[in-house]
């Protein structure tokens, strides 16, 4: 019994490994087993364990400690095995997969061991690791190899596992060669078939584009990747050798035949088939029938078309008859329904001429003995629908349609198979419908008319589009009043119309009433431009349009339209009743001089830490100061280093709020004003870049104010503000500035000698002594550059000339220019004019004598050229003044840059002034004065043409990025205007849309157009003069491409295409033409060319080339296709292929052909086909029967090695076993784990090879062996004598069951382990499931 004991706890253990594959809580069966066993060993003694205890029911039943397994299938009887624990046990799916990737060390692309774990190979695997969302762990082999474990969901493994192979593994390439014809099954829908390749083999495939003749297919990966990549493929290319298609020609007339009614025939051929049949549709004049799939699907559904055809053609015969070419279309039905129906019901085919065909003969064809019957079903069909019409002018056409249809919903409700069509601009209304309808239908049309012409007039009134939106009123309130009032219709022409007509349709009285009151509104409206600076208009409008809305309430009558914000224009623009907009700019203009005159500002700069004292306590101080002076004060923000302080208001109350904030300041601290003189001419030099020198001395002197007056103003004094100390401190530095700026030929001197030049101080006697202080050397060179220093200054001469004040301005605008100028180009002489407002005429040039007179002559120069400046003025009409000015100015830009810069002042919008000045040299004026004549008359003689060309030529007359037109444009001096391109994918406009018309929804159709009339997207409009407009047509003209046809092979449209267009695009490009190429399902050998005339002849050469190559490179394939099939025993195969493809690649690449060894499962094995050119077919066979010649010759010995020496003769990844085969010359094979003769080693190749390689594998045995001998460590002996620890226990309780299957029997023994019976299988054997296979992580 302890045995068994023993036994039954390994079962339990066993037991407990299942359940944990179940992915069962573990711990809940622990807890279970460890009860059992605790309970069973701390509670039973030997004496409970005998058969007789009395406590025996207490024990467990086997049944309840080791429940069955549920059974795979049901029992025989068909019931249902009772439930049990196990069956509560439901498994659960894993998302989550892992798998282990290796990277041998040879194919690692970063095998630096020292930085394992760290540089670009972790970084790359984090990289992976975010793109992907799966998790890497690394590990390093004991070969140096990389194992890393990626888990995750399944398609993020697989996109790591791509990741990994590409980023850190070496990549091979190889390729493979398949017929051209099957690399789209490669490629799959989408692509998706290749993606997945890719993924699953974790390989990049790069496929030939179409026009690429070459059917090698490029490969890049691992080398296992590139295997398994190369066996998909060469499997899909085998599938699609196995596919045919087959072209059955049948006469067209016998197709409604093999299709039959509602395509019933063919669709019953293809399902019984399993072929694909393809017969082209009536609209294809095609008479070829495609069948594709398996041969034997594809040949009995040819065997079933052909005995359709054969049987028709015996038994059919024609007749012909004359129907109206009106009713064809009630003949053929809804999609043909008509046709079919009677192809059904008589099975007889009705062919009917095109729509484009003036022909009326429709012809039957069928059995004799039905062709009465499907002649009486087309005349029944034919004369089944009447057309008619009725007379009603077109602008009534809205009323007897009614809002939304409504009226025409009574008509057609009560007779819905009436069709009643109205056409735009036609004065009938067309009626299709049954023939019992239509004369009930008709009348009640006539009898809407009759009336609605009784009672309804129409008028049309010419306005101004401009003044649209002013009748209209605020969301249509004046238009809305006047329909109300006088019950009539007002169409106003939408803006994108352009037209000056508005409609007026209704009872006729109402109609004269509504055309008055628009006159009457006409003739008192007024438009008013006025001008207001751009930067107050935000200003006016208010935040969302507050204030301007209620300007706009207070003048409801007045429309005021500000200029788009980004066009910076001024003029505000007012329409209304005239003394609404007298009125309302009135207002405006009072509203914006207080905005002017609140909106000046001043800068008080205070130091920060009077600011609080400014605010007071809670404000009280500021809030005081804005109330008493009614100004806007801004203070910078604490956090700011700003010191300004910002008073916006009225000028005035502006200086008092200054005065007050400064005098706060004042009380607060020591602060004292200084004055400076110091010269004008230094203030920029003392400011420095951007204030740079100025805000140092500020910052440094403890934040003093120093203010320097505006420039060019010609005032010395400088201000300084602050306490009194910091007060001199930055009036001495300011002063040393001064002086240093004013020194630099003094420094010059300095930095050139080193020595050091004291000036005599104002205390000093002898005021023209200089002292030198230096070496010897350095003293001397500054004497010397000192004395040439003087020579030069004593050339210094001072001069004046008489200039007249009219001219100063010229020299001292734009910051003086003109003056820097002058100083650049004469030596640096200085010229000084008086200050602005003196009226003195005299200026003084100071500097070299020779300079200054070349100064004045040239100042003498430029005041005569401006005495030469004269002002005139022209009279032009305010309606061209746009044209000058718009565009920024860009005509008037023009006429200053061709004739001297001449000014041209236009008067400003609005003034209604017709007076331009122009301001130039008198010879300048005049030639502008001309060419501004030319320009208007030019524009009075201005026309407008209209000239009609397709849209679709438009763009082949626009050119390459509209330069042909530009070019036109510049030749003949005209403005063309191309339509709005017309979208042919937009959805037709419905006949009753509902629109927005004049403020309010209406659903009444728009009056129809004139259907000869040329459509919008069609017309090119010119502006011009007249003979210039109709020379501009005429280039325009012949521009027009013509058309030419090419005939070229169907079979050829492909390729002349490209991938994605690219070459038929690179043709139209080259020859600046547009090549048409018909349709697929059309099947055309012709080809269309479109462009100028000039152009069509290179581009059909070029066509006609590019078809010659195209042809010599079928012709190539062609000769390519050459096969070529030897029969070589299939032991020799693997040989031929060669380690990894080796060898067969090398005969593929060396003689350019496509090599197919046969299939798994094909007949016959021994088959090899090699596809190329012939010659090359024929040299790759010779080279295949040479290898298998030297196969032939070799031999195969079996010698006996002892197995434990292999692993050492294989040596590591194999390179112990391929070095002897490559020194050799033969082929090892060892035997396999479990084969019969563990020893035995097979060596293969020639004879003399053969006994090299036995004598030096013995020898390697041999000296293996003692290795062996010295590793195996001796046989440990147990000794005799026992020990205490192996002394017979005492019974041992173990784990004690009721009612096992042991106790069962009569007899005693222990129970029979090698029985299933008793001991049941669990299955195969489950390994623990470990969380990683190198341990658990460390944190």
């Amino acid at each position: 019994m302890q045995q068994a004991s023993k036994i039954l706890y390994l079962e339990l253990s066993c037991c407990v490994g299942i359940y944990m594959d179940l992915q069962c809580p573990p711990i809940v069966i622990f807890v279970l087993a460890w009860y059992d066993i605790a309970s069973s060993n701390g509670c039973l003694s030997a004496k409970d364990m005998s058969p007789g205890s009395e406590d025996e029911g207490a024990l467990p039943t086997y049944r309840e400690a080791f429940p069955p397994l549920p059974e795979k299938a049901a029992s025989p009887d068909g019931t249902q095995e009772p439930a049990n624990a196990w069956t509560k046990i439901r498994p659960i799916k894993s998302s989550m997969i892992t798998q282990v990737f290796h990277v041998p060390l040879e194919e690692r692309k970063y095998k630096d061991m020292n930085q394992f774990g760290e540089g670009d190979q972790a970084k790359i695997c984090v990289d992976i690791m975010y793109k992907t969302g799966a998790h890497l762990e690394l590990s390093m082999a004991k070969d140096q190899g990389l194992s890393i474990m990626v888990s995750g969901k399944l398609e993020e493994v697989m996109r790591a596992r791509k990741e990994i192979v590409s980023r850190l593994q070496t990549q091979a390439s190889a390729t493979v060669a398949i017929p051209k014809e099957h690399h789209r099954f490669v490629i799959g829908k989408n692509g998706e078939k290749l993606q997945e390749l890719e993924l699953k083999t974790a390989t990049k495939i790069q496929i030939p584009r179409p026009d690429d003749t070459s059917n090698q297919i490029k490969i890049s990966g691992t080398k296992e990747g590139i295997e398994k990549a190369k066996h998909e493929i060469l499997l899909i290319s085998a599938e699609q050798d196995k596919r045919a298609v087959e072209r059955v020609t049948v006469e067209k007339v016998y197709h409604p035949f093999i299709t039959g009614p509602f395509n019933k025939v063919v669709s019953d051929m293809m399902q019984e088939t399993g072929a694909r049949i393809n017969v082209p549709p009536p609209s294809v004049n095609k008479t070829e029938i495609v069948i594709t799939g398996e041969k034997e699907q594809v040949a009995q559904a040819v065997i079933l078309i052909k005995k359709i055809y054969e049987e028709k053609k015996k038994n059919v015969t024609t007749i012909a008859v004359e129907v109206k070419k009106s009713q064809h279309k009630y003949v053929i039905g809804p999609k043909g329904n008509s046709l079919h129906e009677i192809l059904e019901k008589t099975g007889v085919s009705v062919e009917i001429p095109p729509t484009d065909s003036s022909s009326e003969t429709v012809i039957l064809r069928g059995e004799p003995d039905r062709l009465g019957q499907a002649l009486t079903e087309v005349y029944a069909k034919a004369n089944s629908y009447t057309v008619a019409s009725v007379s009603a002018p077109s602008w009534l056409h809205r009323f007897i349609i009614g809002k939304k249809g409504q009226n025409l919903a009574k008509i057609t409700q009560q007779m819905p198979k009436v069709h009643i069509e109205f056409t735009e601009g036609e004065d009938k209304i067309t009626l299709e419908g049954p023939t019992k309808d239509m004369q009930q239908v008709q009348s009640q049309m006539e009898a809407i008319v009759v009336d609605l012409v009784s009672r309804m007039d129409y008028t049309e009134i010419t306005v101004d589009p401009k003044f649209h939106r002013h009748l209209i009123g605020k969301g249509g309130a004046n238009i809305n009043r006047i329909k109300d009032q006088y019950k009539v219709s007002v169409r106003i022409p939408p803006d994108n119309e352009k037209s000056n007509l508005i409609r007026i349709e209704g009872d006729p009285q109402g109609v004269i009433e509504a055309k008055q009151e628009l006159l009457s509104r006409m003739e008192n409206e007024r438009t008013k431009d006025m001008i207001i600076e751009h930067r107050l208009h935000r200003t006016i409008i208010g935040q969302k349009g507050e204030k301007i809305k209620e300007v706009r309430d207070k003048f409801p009558e007045v429309i005021i339209n500000f200029p788009d914000p980004t066009q910076k224009s001024d003029i505000v623009q007012f329409r209304g009743p005239r003394t609404e907009v007298e009125k309302c700019t009135k207002f405006m203009q009072k509203m914006v001089a207080e905005m002017v005159e609140n909106s000046f500002s001043v800068s008080v700069p205070v130091f920060k830490q009077f600011h609080k004292n400014i605010i007071g306590k809670g404000g009280a101080n500021i809030k005081k100061i804005r109330e008493e002076t009614n100004t806007k004060i801004d203070l910078p923000a604490e956090n700011s280093n700003s010191e300004v302080i910002v008073i916006t208001g009225k000028k005035a109350n502006c200086e008092a709020a200054r005065n007050r904030v400064l005098a706060i300041q004042k009380e607060l601290a020591n602060i004292i004003e200084m004055e400076v003189s110091i010269s004008s001419k230094l203030h920029n030099s003392l400011i420095g870049s951007k204030g740079r020198f100025v805000r140092s001395i500020m910052e440094e002197c403890g934040g003093v104010h120093i203010h320097f007056p505006t420039e060019g103003s010609g005032i010395d004094t400088v201000t300084i503000r602050g306490p009194a100390e910091d007060v001199d401190k930055a009036k001495q530095q300011l002063l040393s500035l001064a002086e240093e700026k004013g020194g630099a030929n003094i420094r010059k001197v300095r930095d050139n000698t080193g020595a050091r030049i004291i000036f005599p101080t104002a205390e000093d006697k002898d005021q023209e002594l200089i002292t030198v202080v230096g070496t010897e050397e350095s003293v001397r060179d500054a004497q010397k550059e000192l004395e040439g220093l003087i020579k030069s200054l004593e050339n210094i001469v001072e001069d004046f000339m008489i200039v007249d004040p009219k001219h100063h301005r010229h020299f001292v605008s734009r910051r003086g220019q003109v003056l820097r100028e002058i100083a650049e180009e004469y030596g640096g002489v200085m010229v000084s004019f008086p200050r602005t407002g003196t009226q003195s005429d005299k200026v003084t040039l100071k500097g070299a004598k020779d300079c200054v007179e070349a100064a004045k002559k040239r100042m003498a120069e430029i005041i005569e050229d401006l005495e030469n400046i004269v002002e005139d003025f022209m009279i032009v009409d305010p309606k061209h003044h746009r044209h000058f000015v718009s565009r920024r100015g860009q005509v008037l830009r023009e006429i200053a840059e061709e004739y001297g810069g001449v000014m041209v002042s236009f008067p400003r919008t609005g003034t209604q002034s017709d007076k331009v000045t122009l301001k130039g040299a008198k010879d300048c004026v005049e030639a502008a004065k001309k060419r501004m004549a030319e320009i208007i008359e030019d524009l009075d003689a201005q026309v407008t043409i209209e000239c009609v060309i397709p849209q679709k030529f438009h763009r082949s007359i626009m050119g390459p990025k509209g330069s042909r037109i530009q070019q036109i444009t510049r030749d003949h001096n005209v403005q063309i205007k191309f339509p709005d391109r017309e979208d042919p994918q937009a959805t037709p406009v419905p006949p009753e849309p509902a629109v927005q018309e004049n403020g309010e929804v209406s659903g009444e159709p728009k009056e129809p157009a004139d259907p000869a009339a040329p459509k919008k997207c069609d017309v090119i409009v010119l502006s011009g003069r007249k003979d210039r407009c109709e020379a501009a047509v005429e280039a325009l003209k012949a521009l027009v491409p013509v058309s030419i046809t090419v005939d070229v092979s169907y079979d050829l449209h492909r390729y002349i295409i490209g991938q994605k267009g690219s070459g038929i695009r690179k043709m139209m490009d080259e020859y600046e033409v547009n090549i048409q190429v018909p349709a697929p399902e059309l099947q055309s050998d012709t080809i269309s060319i479109t462009g100028l005339a000039a152009n069509l002849d290179r581009a059909k050469a070029g066509l006609l080339e590019r078809v010659k190559e195209l042809q010599a490179d079928q012709e190539d394939r062609a000769l390519r296709s050459f096969k070529l099939t030897i029969s070589v025993d299939p032991k020799y195969h693997p040989k031929i292929i060669g380690r990894k493809g080796a060898v067969i690649t090398q005969i593929r690449t060396e003689h350019d052909v496509n090599i197919q060894f046969p299939d798994k499962n094909d007949d016959n094995q021994d088959q090899i086909t090699i596809t190329g050119y012939e010659r090359n077919a024929e040299a790759a066979r010779d080279s295949i029967l040479q290898i298998v010649g030297e196969l032939e010759e070799m031999v195969s010995e079996d010698i006996t090695l002892d197995h434990r020496v292999h692993a050492r003769i294989i040596g590591g990844r194999g390179k112990g076993i391929r070095k002897i085969m490559d020194e050799f010359k033969v082929d090892l094979r060892f035997p396999q784990s479990g084969a019969a003769d563990p020893n035995c080693v097979t060596v293969t190749g020639r004879p003399e090879n053969v006994d090299e390689a036995i004598d030096h594998l013995l020898n390697l045995e041999e000296e293996y062996m003692g290795d062996v001998g010295d590793d195996e460590s001796p046989t440990y002996m147990k000794p005799r004598g026992g020990t205490a620890a192996d002394e017979p226990r005492g019974p041992s309780k173990g784990f004690v069951v009721r009612d096992a299957p042991w106790t069962a029997g009569p007899s005693d023994q222990a129970p029979d382990m090698s029985s299933s019976e008793e001991f049941p299988s669990f299955g195969s054997h489950v390994a623990p499931k470990s969380s990683s296979p190198w341990g658990p992580k460390r944190f």
